[in-house]
C-alpha cells in the first residue's frame, strides 16, 4: 500500500473553437499570463494612486500604465521564448527555426522572460523619464501574481513535475515520461514541484512584497522591493530544484540526477545555476539599500 494523490482530470484547454479550418484554443497557461499581468497592472495602479507610499510622490502618472504594459508583455514573450530556445533546446530549434515563433505550442523560460522584462523596463525608464529604481520596485511588486498562476497552469498541464517521492502528497502524473519510474505493482509518484514553486515564488514572496509596499514603507527605499524579489525568487527556485525533475537534455546514464554542473558526486541543475546570480545580486542590492539612509 502507498499514499499518493491521483492527478486531477482537468483539461489544459479552457475551451477551443474551429475557425476557418483552424482550431483556436485558450489554454490555462496563456490565461495564467493574461490574468497575472492584469492583476499586476492593478497592483501598480493602486501603488501609483497612493503618493504617500513613495519617498517623493508617485514616480509616474497612472495614465501611462498602458504603455508600460506593452513593454512588459513584449519583454515577457520575446525574452521568455528566446531564453527557452537558447538555454534548453538550441539544437531542436536550429533544426526547425520556424518553430521559434510558434509560442502557442508552449516553451517559455522564466529566466529569459525575466531578462526580457529587465530590458523592457530599462528602455521604458529611459524613453519615458521614469526613475529606474521606482519602476523596478513596482514591477517586482506586480510580478508575483503571474508567477503564482503560471505555476498552477504548469501543474494543470502535467509538466515540470518533480522527482520520484514517497511523501503522502505525491502526485501520480500522467504520461510515459512522468511514469518512467513505475513498476508492475505501483505507479510512479512524484513531487508536485509546480505547486511548491507557486507557493514560494508566488504566494509567499508576493505577500512579503505587498506588506512591505503598502504597510511598511518599502517603496520609500528605492531598489528594496526589486532586490528582495531577486533574492526571494532565486532562493525559492534554488530550494525547489532539489525535488524538481531536471530537464531531459541534462539526464544521461552517467548523470541520472541531471546536473548541469558537476562537482564529483554533487552538482547543480540548470535552474540552480541560473538563479545563483539572482540570489547574489538581490542580497547585495538589499544590503546596500538598507545601509543607505
Amino acid at each position: 500500500m502507498f499514499a499518493a494523490i491521483p492527478f486531477p482530470d482537468i483539461s489544459p484547454e479552457i475551451f477551443s473553437i474551429d475557425l476557418f479550418g483552424m482550431t483556436l484554443a485558450l489554454r490555462w497557461y496563456a490565461m495564467g499570463y493574461i490574468v497575472g499581468i492584469a492583476l499586476g497592472w492593478m497592483l501598480i495602479k493602486a501603488a501609483l494612486r497612493r503618493p504617500h507610499l513613495w519617498r517623493n510622490g508617485a514616480p509616474m502618472d497612472p495614465a501611462r500604465l498602458e504603455d508600460l504594459l506593452t513593454y512588459i508583455v513584449l519583454g515577457v514573450i520575446g525574452g521568455g521564448r528566446l531564453g527557452y530556445v537558447f538555454l534548453y533546446q538550441p539544437a531542436a530549434f536550429l533544426a526547425d527555426p520556424a518553430s521559434i515563433i510558434r509560442i502557442w505550442e508552449g516553451g517559455l523560460s522564466f529566466h529569459g522572460g525575466f531578462a526580457g522584462v529587465v530590458i523592457a523596463v530599462w528602455l521604458f525608464s529611459r524613453r519615458q523619464s521614469v526613475p529606474l529604481p521606482d519602476l523596478a520596485d513596482i514591477i517586482a511588486l506586480a510580478a508575483t501574481p503571474a508567477i503564482l498562476l503560471v505555476r498552477i497552469a504548469n501543474f494543470i498541464n502535467a509538466e515540470l513535475w518533480g522527482r520520484p517521492t514517497d511523501v503522502p502528497w505525491g502526485v501520480i502524473f500522467p504520461g510515459d515520461a512522468a511514469q518512467s519510474c513505475a513498476t508492475a505493482t505501483a505507479p510512479c509518484v512524484r513531487h508536485p514541484s509546480q505547486l511548491y514553486e507557486a507557493g514560494l515564488e508566488g504566494l509567499v514572496l508576493g505577500a512579503v512584497l505587498l506588506l512591505l509596499a503598502f504597510r511598511f514603507g518599502g517603496l520609500k527605499k528605492p531598489w528594496l522591493l526589486s532586490g528582495l524579489f531577486f533574492a526571494g525568487y532565486g532562493m525559492s527556485r534554488f530550494i525547489v530544484e532539489f525535488v524538481r525533475q531536471p530537464d531531459a537534455q541534462f539526464v544521461s546514464p552517467g548523470n541520472p540526477l541531471g546536473w548541469a554542473v558537476q562537482f564529483g558526486d554533487y552538482g547543480l541543475t540548470m535552474g540552480q545555476v541560473l538563479t545563483l546570480p539572482m540570489i547574489v545580486i538581490g542580497l547585495v542590492v538589499v544590503m546596500a539599500t538598507l545601509r543607505r539612509r
